[in-house]
């Protein structure tokens, strides 16, 4: 399985929103800038995450993004879903049922195993991402990036936060 890179895009951009103070928004342009991506296609994602609730927008010169709830309250998978769908990385088509020894008018009755296995990883991959939140990033970004490096990123945030 192979996410669209709008997924990385709109999981960055969800971090960088949690860090702005309350009431203020960011820009697309300045979410493109920051993380060296095409404006137009992060606006894409960015309105993915506005239609499933994830973020709110405002217009205008001083318009942009902000979360439209507490980052523990957004889950990786909340944004994997918005930008990509609901759909299973797996579709079985019962290909089996090709079988040339397969007896006429046999009734399975059941999903093969190669089906229920497929699904039941694809569900184990979703609880994953469910269990993890943009909350949960702060704390592995003060571990794990350069405290000089994290506070010239929040500096330069909220310099162009409205």
């Amino acid at each position: 399985m192979q996410l669209r890179n709008q997924v990385e895009w709109a999981l960055h951009c969800a971090s960088i929103l949690a860090m702005l103070p309350p009431g203020h928004f960011l820009s697309t342009r300045d979410l493109a800038e920051l993380h060296g991506v095409p404006k137009e296609y992060l606006s894409k994602a960015l309105q993915s995450l506005s239609q499933a609730g994830i973020v709110e927008s405002t217009l205008g010169p001083s318009g942009g993004y902000r979360l439209a709830r507490p980052p523990a309250e957004i889950s990786f998978l909340d944004i994997v879903t918005a930008v990509e769908g609901r759909v299973s990385a797996f579709v079985c088509t019962e290909i089996r049922r090709n079988n040339p020894c397969r007896p006429a008018g046999f009734c399975d009755a059941r999903p093969c195993i190669i089906a229920r296995a497929m699904w039941a990883a694809d569900e184990a991959w979703r609880a994953s991402l469910r269990g993890v939140t943009i909350a949960d990033i702060g704390p592995a970004l003060q571990r794990e990036v350069p405290e000089a490096q994290l506070q010239e990123t929040m500096r330069w945030v909220l310099e162009r936060a409205r």
